[in-house]
């Protein structure tokens, strides 16, 4: 990045919105975007019926397989519990129903238990989103402290021990992580415990094992944003006039460098979710990852469809909410989402 992208070297870039921005523009822009997220959300979709309706099993075969009814059940009730689902209807046809409804945000009754698919997720997300508010907290804390210690540090090989602990970490399996932190803290410590949603104390392993990659992750991509800002010639010219490298760090760099890590925040948000279906199973946690494994299991379409889109949906929010904050971080952002949006 070049000096005049900056601003003034001597004086932290001030904050002001674009002047002389027609409303209009921005209108535009917004509507450009609310359409486009829409797009994503039927894409999701179509693509989740197209899949699991590509599958060659019977999804009202599997669930009276797992019942244990398999040999009570005639071929009359095997029919009608088709009917109700809709899947003696033709594909078209099943695909128009399930869209109509979804957008009424109604994704139908789960095949396994019954319910409404709104219930079932109602009922799940805030354990999922508790276990992924605290795992980005973490993330967030060891990514940055990890970023910052390695740039403040006159050790060289500190800073190479520092910068090669994301490398190593990222590339860990989750499963791999849970089941090792299941076995030092829960079954040989005793300090946790192992499985189940019994509050707080039962979330602290769980967080750790998504927190670890996405800690990796964010100190990986601001310790290398650090390192390329403190190069700048800007910086070199503040430090020149003696200014000291922690206040540089914090007055100066680091609201620049944290521009590259809140572009992630789509991809971190999108490997919480990810990740959350391995944790909660290796926890034995109910959760959206623990509902979502479940009706892949089952072919459970109408639970799996309302899980897509609930995913999606989260994804989109995330975005948008970066492209809002872009601008407070750099103004030049906010130039180029008027331009995109005419």
């Amino acid at each position: 990045m070049s000096e005049s992208a900056w601003g003034d070297s001597s004086a932290p870039a001030t904050v002001s919105p674009p002047s002389g921005r027609p409303l209009q523009q921005v209108a535009i822009y917004l509507f450009n975007r609310s359409w486009q997220a829409l797009l994503v959300l039927w894409a999701a979709f179509t693509l989740s019926f197209v899949i699991l309706y590509a599958l060659p099993s019977d999804p009202v075969s599997i669930m009276l397989n797992q019942s244990g009814e398999q040999t009570t059940v005639n071929q009359q009730q095997v029919a009608a519990l088709r009917a109700e689902y809709h899947l003696d209807e033709p594909l078209i046809v099943q695909y128009g129903i399930a869209l109509s409804r979804a957008v009424q945000l109604d994704f139908g009754r789960s095949i396994q238990s019954g319910e409404p698919v709104s219930k079932s997720l109602a009922q799940a997300l805030p354990a999922t989103a508790g276990l992924a508010f605290l795992a980005l907290a973490i993330a967030l804390l060891v990514g940055t402290s990890v970023a910052l210690a390695a740039y403040l540090t006159r050790w060289n090989w500190l800073r190479g021990v520092l910068l090669g602990l994301p490398a190593l970490s990222v590339s860990l399996p989750t499963f791999w992580v849970g089941l090792l932190l299941l076995q030092g803290f829960s079954f040989s410590l005793h300090w946790f415990p192992a499985m189940g949603n019994q509050g707080f104390v039962s979330l602290i392993l769980p967080a750790l094992t998504l927190a670890i990659p996405t800690a990796a992750v964010i100190a990986q991509v601001l310790a290398r944003s650090l390192a390329s800002a403190g190069q700048q010639p800007f910086a070199e010219a503040l430090m020149a006039k003696g200014l000291g490298p922690r206040r540089l760090l914090f007055v100066h760099l680091l609201h620049n460098a944290a521009v590259p890590v809140l572009s992630l925040s789509g991809v971190i948000v999108g490997n919480l979710l990810a990740g959350s279906v391995v944790t909660e199973t290796v926890f034995s946690r109910e959760g959206i990852g623990r509902l979502a494994q479940g009706a892949v299991s089952a072919q459970d379409i109408p639970v799996v469809q309302g899980i897509v889109v609930l995913a999606a949906a989260i994804f989109i929010s995330v975005n948008l909410i970066v492209d809002l904050i872009y601008p407070l971080l750099d103004p030049r952002m906010a130039d180029a989402g008027a331009r995109a949006g005419r």
